[in-house]
C-alpha cells in the first residue's frame, strides 16, 4: 500500500463520527506515519480462526466497526445458505473476560439480528467449549465468541464456530472473507442495538438450566467410579482472571473434588490480566504465582485454565517445590490412562483412535501401538480434530473416538463438543490423579514408568518475535528460505525428509517426492531427522511470530536435554542469519 492510500484511509477515518475513544487515538498518531501504517497497511485477516488482532483504531485493528464488518460478512454467508426445514436462522455468542469483550458482542449481536439472525446471548461471560456445546445444543447455525484465547491484554480476537460446534473450515472461512471483502467498513453494515433486538425477539438470553446440561455431559466423560479414587486431593486452582472460574469449580465439586483452593488475586474476571500479562499456562511466568499459592496450601496439584478456558495447564508438587507439566507430557499421561481404564473395564471400542495435531509428539505413537490405537495426525489447531470428529459422526463411527490432544495444552475425552474444553480437562486430571494417589503413586512417578516403558522424549516449543509490518514480510522470507534451501543437516543430524503442507508432498533426502494427502495446504514446514527425530517451523496464525517445535529422543534425560539445546541453538543461528 502506498504512503497516499494509507493517508487517504487513514483521512477517511478521522472524517467519520466514531467512537471517541478511537478518535482520540488516531488523532494522537497524525505525527508518527509508522504508527498510521501499522493501523492500515491491511486488514485483519479472516481465516479458520476468525479474526484476531491488537485493540484499537484502524482496520488492522479489532474495534467495534471491524468486528461488525466480519459480522455482516458472516451473516451474508450464512443468509446464503440453506436454512434448516421449519427453523428460522440462528447463532450463539460468548464472550471471555478481555478488555470490550462485552462490548464486542453486542457489537456483533446488533448485526445479526438486523440481518433477521436470531441471536443466544449468554447472562455473563462463558468458556469457548461451552459456546461449542450450545451450538449443538440449540441446533444453531453457527457462533462466534469474542476471545483472544492466551494473547496479552492488548488483543481480542472474534472466533467464529460452523453448525456443527466446530471452528469454520478452510472453505467456509474463505467464503466468509469473500463477503467480508465486498461490504464497505462504514456504509453497508447493518445494526441495531441489542434492546431493540430483544424487544422484537430477534435475541434471547440463554436460561441458567442449560449449563447443568454442559456439566452433565462433562461429567459423563468420567472413567472411574468413586470407589477407585482417592478424592482426598488438594487443588489450587487459577482462572487466570479469565472465564473458567464458574464451570471448573461447578464441575470439580459436582464430582466430589471439595478440597479445592482459588487464587484470590485471579479469580475475578480482568481483562488487564495484572499478575500474568501474558495469561498462557505454557508460560512459566503466568504459573509463578499459582505455584506460590499451592506452596502455601500445601496442594498437591495446581490447575490453570486459559482466558477462555479451553486449556488447562498443571504443576504437580515434587517434595518442596512444583514441577510444570507440558502439555504433550500431560497428553501422554491422559491417554496412557483413558487406554489403561477403558481396556480394565471392557469399555475399549473395536479400531479406537487418537486424534492430534502434527506438532504434537510423534513419540505418542508408540502408546498408541501398544493398546492398538490408531493415530489420525491433522493440521495444527484443534479445528481439524474437530472436524475429524464430525467425519466420525458421518460414518457412524462416534464410538471409536477415545481422545485427543496438542501441545498447547488442548484436550478433548468425548465428543459432545467439537473444540478443546478446559473443563473437561481439569475434571479428567483430577480424576487421573485421584486414581494414581489411590495406588500411591503421583504423576511424576506415573510419567517415568511411561518413558521407561516407551522411551525417553522431550518436545518443546521456541517462539521468535516479529512485530509489525516489516516484521511481518521477514518472518514470510525465513519461511521461504528454509522451504527453497532446507538444510541437508541439523545439529549433527542428517535430516532425511521434509514434509512441506503448503505444497503438500514429502521430499526425503535422495530426490524421491511423495504426496501429502488429506490435509489442507497450510504454511508448514516438517524437517524429519535420523532417529526419528524432528522439527517444526510455522509461522503462528494469532500473533506476530515464528513458531518452532522441536521433538527429540534418547536414551536418556541427559542426552535427550543435550539434543534438545544443540538443536534449538542450530536453528536459533539459522534464523538470527536469514
Amino acid at each position: 500500500m502506498t504512503k497516499q492510500e494509507l493517508t487517504t484511509i487513514y483521512e477517511d477515518w478521522i472524517s467519520r463520527p466514531l467512537e471517541p475513544e478511537l478518535l482520540e487515538e488516531l488523532h494522537s498518531i497524525s505525527p508518527h506515519p509508522e504508527a498510521i501504517s501499522d493501523r492500515f497497511y491491511k486488514d485483519l485477516e479472516f481465516g479458520t480462526g476468525g479474526l484476531r488482532g491488537v485493540i484499537g483504531a484502524g482496520t488492522n485493528r479489532l474495534n467495534i466497526y471491524t468486528v461488525a464488518k466480519a459480522t455482516q460478512g458472516y451473516a451474508n454467508y450464512l443468509l446464503g445458505q440453506a436454512a434448516q426445514p421449519g427453523r428460522s436462522r440462528s447463532v450463539v455468542i460468548a464472550y471471555d473476560s478481555r478488555h470490550k469483550s462485552d462490548l464486542f458482542c453486542e457489537t456483533a449481536a446488533g448485526v445479526f439480528a438486523a440481518n433477521g439472525i436470531q441471536v443466544r446471548l449468554f447472562p455473563e461471560l462463558m468458556p469457548t467449549p461451552v459456546l461449542s456445546y450450545a451450538i449443538r445444543y440449540y441446533g444453531c447455525d453457527g457462533g462466534v465468541v469474542i476471545t483472544a484465547s492466551h494473547n496479552p491484554a492488548k488483543y481480542n480476537g472474534y472466533k467464529v464456530y460452523g453448525p456443527d460446534g466446530c471452528q469454520i473450515t478452510t472453505e467456509a472461512a474463505k467464503a466468509i472473507q469473500a463477503e467480508i471483502n465486498a461490504l464497505d467498513l462504514f456504509d453497508d453494515v447493518k445494526s441495531m442495538t441489542v434492546a431493540a433486538a430483544l424487544d422484537q425477539g430477534l435475541a434471547d438470553y440463554i436460561p441458567d438450566g442449560f449449563l447443568d446440561d454442559y456439566l452433565d455431559a462433562v461429567s459423563a466423560q468420567r472413567l472411574c467410579p468413586d470407589s477407585e479414587l482417592d478424592k482426598d486431593v488438594s487443588i489450587t486452582y487459577t482462572p487466570l482472571n479469565g472465564a473458567g472460574r464458574l464451570c471448573v469449580l461447578r464441575v470439580l465439586e459436582k464430582n466430589g473434588f471439595t478440597n479445592i483452593s482459588v487464587v484470590k488475586e485471579q479469580e475475578m474476571p480482568d481483562g488487564d490480566f495484572p499478575t500474568c500479562p501474558y495469561p498462557n499456562p505454557e508460560v512459566r511466568e503466568a504459573m509463578e504465582l499459582g505455584i506460590a499459592c499451592a506452596r502455601k496450601n500445601g496442594s498437591d496439584l495446581l490447575l490453570a485454565t486459559d482466558p477462555d478456558c479451553d486449556r488447562v495447564g498443571i504443576a504437580v508438587r515434587d517434595g518442596e517445590d512444583y514441577t510444570l507439566l507440558s502439555g504433550n507430557e500431560v497428553g501422554l499421561l491422559l491417554f496412557e490412562y483413558v487406554c489403561e481404564r477403558r481396556l480394565a473395564q471392557g469399555r475399549m471400542p473395536e479400531r479406537p483412535l487418537l486424534m492430534k495435531t502434527i506438532v504434537t509428539m510423534d513419540h505418542v505413537k508408540k502408546i498408541a501401538d501398544h493398546y492398538g490405537v490408531e493415530v489420525i495426525d491433522v493440521l495444527t489447531g484443534f479445528k481439524f480434530i474437530g472436524e475429524q470428529i464430525g467425519l466420525l459422526e458421518q460414518k457412524k463411527e462416534l464410538d471409536r473416538f477415545i481422545f485427543s490432544f496438542e501441545e498447547s495444552y488442548g484436550y478433548l475425552s468425548g465428543p459432545y463438543v467439537r473444540d478443546k474444553d478446559g473443563v473437561n480437562a481439569a475434571l479428567l486430571i483430577c480424576e487421573m490423579f485421584a486414581f494414581y494417589k489411590k495406588r500411591g503413586k503421583g504423576l511424576k512417578e506415573a510419567l517415568d514408568q511411561l518413558y521407561t516403558r516407551y522411551g525417553y522424549c522431550l518436545n518443546t516449543l521456541h517462539s521468535f518475535q516479529f512485530e509489525g509490518a516489516a516484521g511481518f514480510v521477514r518472518m514470510q522470507g525465513i519461511m521461504d528460505e528454509f522451504r527453497n534451501d532446507p538444510p541437508q543437516t541439523a545439529a549433527g543430524m542428517a535430516v532425511e525428509s521434509v514434509e512441506d503442507y503448503r505444497a503438500q508432498e514429502k521430499r526425503f533426502s535422495d530426490g524421491h517426492r511423495e504426496p501429502i494427502c488429506g490435509l489442507p495446504k497450510s504454511n508448514v514446514l516438517k524437517f524429519w531427522l535420523e532417529g526419528g527425530r524432528s522439527f517444526v517451523v510455522r509461522p503462528s496464525g494469532t500473533e506476530p511470530k515464528l513458531k518452532i517445535y522441536l521433538s527429540v529422543s534418547g536414551e536418556d534425560r541427559e542426552q535427550v536435554k543435550e539434543l534438545e539445546e544443540k538443536l534449538l541453538e542450530f536453528l536459533r543461528q539459522r534464523i538470527e542469519m536469514a
